[in-house]
């Protein structure tokens, strides 16, 4: 295993979509196709991929958490733009923080502060 490399969610709208995520992550796609859009996230791929599934069918088996360095003030823009709450900032021990929203097709986007955790060089 070569660690994380891409986490994707499906959307009912594709190009709104792009927009919500694109202001979520301040970033814009480096691909953006009908049938995928790619987001450059500090050297991970966030894809949007469409679906037609309901956001109510949507499980919780798998969370992706995204890091962040105030996990107060990125909840509350994400519910700005029109997140859902799902999981308020919580402690989780020593310094750790975790939260999760649901985006506005459902899908749970994890927000993470983790000041231990240091990403790998790469040569």
């Amino acid at each position: 295993m070569l660690g994380l490399r891409t986490a994707i969610y499906k959307v009912s709208n594709l190009e709104q979509a792009k927009l919500w995520y694109s202001q979520a992550f301040s970033t814009k796609p480096y691909f953006d196709e009908p049938f995928y859009i790619g987001f450059n996230i500090g050297g991970y791929e966030l894809g949007l991929q469409p679906s037609d599934t309901p956001s109510k069918d949507k499980g919780e088996n798998v969370l992706c958490y995204w890091g962040v360095d105030d996990i107060q003030k990125e909840y509350d823009r994400l519910l700005d733009l029109g997140a859902k709450k799902h999981e308020v900032p919580t402690n989780v021990g020593g310094e750790l923080m975790v939260a999760t929203v649901r985006d506005p097709w459902g899908n749970v986007l994890g927000l993470i502060y983790n000041p231990d955790f240091k990403l790998p060089l790469t040569e």
